[in-house]
Formats: C-alpha cells, sequence, structure tokens
C-alpha cells in the first residue's frame, strides 16, 4: 500500500462513519452530524421545515457516499498518478470548507447556536489536520514515488 492509498483510505473510512452518523443518527452531536445545531430541533416545530432539513442531511449524506464510492474505485483500479491527482482534488475541495461552510458555522458558533460552544473551531482545526496530511502525503509521495 502506497502512502497516496493509504491517506485515501483513512480518508473514505472517517467519512464513511460520518455518512452513517448522518443517514442513522442525525441527531447526534458526534461525527459531524446535525445534532449539535439548535435549529436542527427547532425545525421539528414546523414539520415542512423539518422535512425541508432532513431531506438536505440526507442529500449531504448520499453526496458524501457517492464520492466516497468513487475514491475507492480509484484506490482499487486507479495507477499511481490517478490516486495522486485524486489526492489534489481532495486538496482543493476539502478547503473549500474555509470559502463557504465556515464563516457560516463561526457566526452559528458566535451567536450561541452550536453546542459544544466552540465547536466551529474545533471543525475548522479538524479540517485543517485532513489538508496538512493530505499535503504531507503529497510530498511524501514526490520525494519517495511508490
Amino acid at each position: 500500500m502506497t502512502i497516496l492509498t493509504g491517506v485515501l483510505l483513512a480518508f473514505v473510512v472517517l467519512e464513511a462513519l460520518n455518512v452513517i452518523i448522518l443517514y442513522w443518527f442525525p441527531t447526534s452531536d458526534k461525527g459531524n452530524s446535525v445534532g449539535m445545531f439548535q435549529a436542527w430541533e427547532k425545525s421539528k416545530a414546523d414539520p415542512e421545515v423539518h422535512a425541508f432539513v432532513r431531506y438536505l442531511v440526507n442529500w449531504v449524506a448520499g453526496t458524501k457516499l457517492i464520492f466516497l464510492a468513487l475514491l475507492v474505485v480509484v484506490m482499487i483500479v486507479g495507477n499511481p498518478i490517478t490516486q495522486l491527482l485524486s489526492l489534489v482534488a481532495l486538496v482543493f475541495t476539502v478547503a473549500t470548507f474555509y470559502w463557504r461552510l465556515y464563516p457560516i458555522i463561526r457566526q452559528q458558533d458566535k451567536e450561541g447556536n452550536i453546542t459544544p460552544a466552540g465547536y466551529s473551531r474545533t471543525l475548522a482545526l479538524m479540517i485543517g489536520g485532513f489538508l496538512i496530511v493530505f499535503m504531507a502525503a503529497l510530498v511524501v509521495y514526490a520525494v519517495f514515488p511508490g
């Protein structure tokens, strides 16, 4: 197993756990589910809004599942160049968190709408950690291919 396959596999496992939580335990406050957002419980007061929120949560889980299935295919049949480019793609796509999602979750955190408080910072650090691992794997592979 190369460093590229190892990093892709670790990411697939972590994200697969997130998909399981989103599909079957959306009220959880673990694994980046939606239970930490107070708006989840508030949405239950309006069945139409709650149905829409549930739809979006399941849409995110389904999108992640498609993405993960494609990564598994890349790990199994992709050559090293395909795996390398997949890791580069992960760097760019995961980094979009800071552009679109982080400002929203940080604002929700500041307004006291997330439990535990400070979760936006924890999530930002965790995603930053993913990016560091991805980039480190790219560097290691560039220095020691195969």
